[in-house]
């Protein structure tokens, strides 16, 4: 339910609403508007119908149902986009423009070293890289781990770019939470809601990917986890879903994004590598992922792709991502956004 307070409602009467609101057994959400606020009173279904009593309080101007399952990520309760803020003077959402790149897999210190200074010169914002590494195959490369973070740490430190890092598993979440400036969720954990609860009582953004045959409305209602545990810092990625085509990797559903701008308030980014599996394909992608109003890029890039210990035939070279970024910016801005 969406508890609209009254322009002139003092802070005690929110703080009654509030009180009640709990007393029921809802948690409550404050929205803070330009002109009012907004309380989201979110819980069991079955009772929401009981909070209609709140019309009665003073200062409540109306209460009103939210149709849709997932109340905290919905447009419903929260018309404006959120602008989620990485580190001081970045953010994702509104007008800004983020690019994430890096490889797919942390390898070594001069890799990953390398592949930042180089990314950074080209644009990008934010260095990506696996430390831990969920493989289809049990026998291929599972990552550094706690060496990878490690190794990440460096790379930020040498170039100044904040850093986003897979975690896989709850039991490293604090560990993860200590290195990574975003905490991604990959595609084969979106359902994973023990995980996903633990990551909304972290303070740190957490990059939400879809799962390869996950629904909107699921990957919604995931993300619905992570919010209503208080983490509001909650980033969408679409990275291709699984059809009967095999030309590619994935098909990447593009359509996702102005969907998502009708349902949700929260930021959507693209991550064309994985959404094409292929590295010739990716440019043309992310030029398409800029033009339908996504807010942000996800994309592998590697020295030498060619020797990449996982997802080479997807990862931009130096050369090729330097490349993209120049025929994106003037795209960019025509969407009015900014780098």
């Amino acid at each position: 339910m969406i508890i609209v307070m009254k322009t002139d409602a003092t802070p005690e009467q929110e703080k009654a609403v509030i009180r009640h609101i709990e007393q029921m057994g809802f948690k409550a959400h404050v929205i803070e508007g330009e002109e009012r606020n907004v309380i989201g009173a979110v819980g069991h279904e079955k009772k929401k119908m009981d909070l209609m009593v709140l019309t009665t309080h003073a200062g409540v101007e109306a209460v009103i149902p939210i149709s849709k399952p997932y109340k905290l990520a919905s447009r419903e309760l929260h018309r404006q986009a959120s602008v989620i803020e990485i580190v001081p003077g970045l953010a994702i959402g509104g007008d800004k423009f983020v690019v994430m790149a890096g490889p797919c897999s942390v390898e070594s210190r001069e890799q990953i070293v390398a592949t930042a200074r180089s990314v950074k010169e080209s644009g990008a914002q934010v260095l990506r890289g696996g430390a831990y590494k969920p493989r289809t195959s049990p026998y291929d490369f599972q990552g550094l781990a706690e060496e990878g973070l490690k190794l990440l740490e460096i790379a930020r430190k040498d170039t100044g770019l904040p850093l986003i890092t897979e975690v896989m598993s709850q039991r490293d979440v604090e560990r993860v939470e200590a290195s990574a400036d975003i905490l991604q969720v990959g595609a084969r954990n979106v359902q994973n809601f023990a995980l996903l609860k633990e990551l909304g009582r972290v303070s740190k953004p957490i990059l939400l990917k879809r799962g390869l045959s996950t629904t909107i409305k699921e990957w919604l209602m995931s993300a619905e986890y992570i919010l209503s545990e208080g983490n509001t810092r909650v980033i969408l990625c679409e990275r291709g879903i699984r059809t009967f085509e095999t030309a590619t990797r994935n098909t990447l559903d593009l359509s996702a994004v102005p969907v998502l701008r009708e349902q949700t308030h929260l930021p959507v980014v693209i991550d064309p590598s994985h959404g094409t599996g292929v590295r010739n394909y990716v440019p043309a992608m992310a030029m398409a992922a800029v033009a339908v109003g996504a807010d942000g890029l996800l994309i592998e890039v590697h020295p030498n792709p060619e020797q990449a210990l996982s997802d080479g035939a997807q990862s931009l070279t130096l050369e090729m991502f330097a490349a993209m970024m120049e025929k994106i910016k003037p795209l960019v801005t025509l969407m009015g956004k900014s780098l």
